[in-house]
């Protein structure tokens, strides 16, 4: 500060020594200006001449701003109330558009400070805040001044045209502060005022799906489709979505016929996923409607076998003997009979009936190809079965506990795996990202990997009576082998 005021006062010097030396040139050249008007005759020096050539400028300024002055003063009295109150304002207007454009650019070129320095002389000499205090609000979020931002903020709300703006920037102010409680209450205003708004829709679509408003993010989504930013087959899936995440909640309340409904509409929105097929069989199934709940599944099945599925299926009919229940998954398995899922789901009913040879043959080479811990377990149960040694018995299982498991729930955006189907990846909250797939990267428990030696050779125990093969429901088996 101090260097910049020595500045200054140099240049205020050296431009006072400048005038003197050039006044003192003229006046040392000798010449003269002659005048000749009407008979009059006046003869001036060359200082003499400069000086009188500024007057001249100043009094033809000021008599044209006299002349502007009158012709204010003459529309006022014609009646112009505002007339001379322009006249006066037209410079200061003039000063405020300067200073709001050199905010912008300043703004725009990554100088936070300098715009809001031009922000504020312009909200002072214009006095239109929906021109100047919206620029104020970001030059002094851009700087770090988020108390200042959050005043500007607060003064677009009171004016119809800028309201919108203003509850905007303080929702953005509350997502980025992790306040998403008051967001969604200024979401949610945002939306009544701008409805169309996409990128409104947006934010309050996504937390809505965190505070669990599932109701409430349906209507959001009906009005991104009314709006044309959703083509209606995704518009469909993600109704869907959101109608299962209600009907979960429903089941929470113990409110069975509602859950009931809400899962079935979850279904008939979007078919093939997985999650609504299992949860609407099982409403079939609450209300005894059998067929619909075999109908439901089979057409999932068609879509995307699925050990859910398998589960929900197995409760259509819970006591039926091993036999029975390996007779009616034939419609099941023969819907899909290539998928690795329905061999090795025939194999395990085909174990549990203690048809060995056959599950094997079921069985094909899944365990070889895709040596998943539920394939290497299915494997291990026939060669047991079979009456195969120990030491191959245990040989399978040790392999199945370090071995892959095999598809998972995995984020399609992120790649992050899940325990089971949600609608919001946890790692990156992605909406309807979550799919039944192999992970890119499976590694097995690095514990399970060190006692691996240890277990393959683990001395044969003395030969002792084959045991029975239990008897396990196909639900029973299929969670213990995931």
């Amino acid at each position: 500060m101090m260097l910049w005021s020595l500045t200054k006062v140099v240049l205020f010097v050296v431009v006072i020594a400048a005038l003197a030396l050039a006044a003192g040139l003229l006046a040392e050249t000798g010449q003269a200006l002659r005048i000749i008007v009407a008979g009059w005759e006046f003869t001036i020096g060359p200082v003499q001449a400069v000086v009188l050539g500024v007057l001249l400028f100043i009094a033809v300024w000021l008599t044209l701003k006299l002349l502007g002055l009158l012709g204010a003063t003459f529309r006022f009295l014609n009646g112009d109330e505002t007339a001379i109150s322009r006249y006066f304002d037209r410079n200061r207007e003039r000063k405020g558009y300067r200073a709001l454009s050199e905010g912008m650019m300043a703004l725009a070129s990554g100088e936070p400070r300098l715009a809001l320095i031009r922000a504020q002389n312009a909200e002072r000499l214009l006095g239109k805040p929906e021109l100047t205090t919206l620029l104020v609000a970001q030059a002094a979020e851009a700087s770090g001044d988020r108390k200042r931002a959050t005043e500007a903020y607060k003064v677009l709300l009171k004016d119809d045209a800028t309201r919108f703006v203003g509850v905007r920037g303080l929702l953005q102010q509350k997502l980025a502060e992790g306040d998403r409680e008051v967001a969604l209450k200024l979401a949610e205003k945002a939306f009544q005022l701008r409805p169309k708004h996409a990128e409104t829709q947006d934010i309050l679509l996504q937390l809505q799906s965190d505070a669990g408003d599932w109701s409430g993010a349906r209507a959001t989504l009906g009005a991104k489709l009314k709006a044309g930013a959703l083509p209606k087959d995704v518009y469909r899936r993600r109704d869907a979505v959101l109608a299962l995440q209600q009907a979960r909640t429903v089941f929470d309340d113990a409110a069975s016929i509602e859950a009931r409904e809400a899962a079935i509409e979850a279904n008939r929105l979007s078919p093939d996923l997985i999650p609504a097929a299992a949860m609407a069989a099982r409403g079939y199934i609450a209300k005894g409607d059998r067929k619909n709940a075999t109908r439901v599944l089979k057409k999932a099945w068609e879509v995307l076998p699925h050990p859910d599925l398998a589960a929900a299926f197995a409760e259509i009919e819970p006591e039926e003997s091993p036999q029975d229940r390996l007779k009616r998954f034939r419609v099941l398995i023969n819907a899909r009979p290539d998928a690795d899922e329905s061999k090795m789901l025939l194999a395990e009913l085909l174990v549990a009936a203690e048809d060995f040879p056959a599950a094997r043959r079921a069985l094909e080479d899944v365990a070889t190809r895709a040596p998943t811990q539920r394939a290497l377990a299915i494997e291990a149960a026939i060669a047991r079965g079979e009456g195969a040694e120990d030491s191959i018995v245990r040989d399978l299982v040790a392999r199945a506990i370090a071995a892959p498991r095999g598809p998972q729930w995995v984020c399609d955006k992120c790649q992050a795996i899940h325990d089971g189907w949600q609608p919001v990846c946890n790692n990156c909250g992605s909406f309807d990202t979550l799919s039944w797939k192999t992970p890119p990267v499976t590694t097995a428990s690095p514990v399970l990997a060190e006692l691996l030696p240890l277990m393959e050779a683990r001395p044969e125990p003395e030969p002792e009576p084959e045991p029975e093969v239990p008897q396990l429901p196909l639900d029973e088996i299929a969670r213990r082998a995931n």
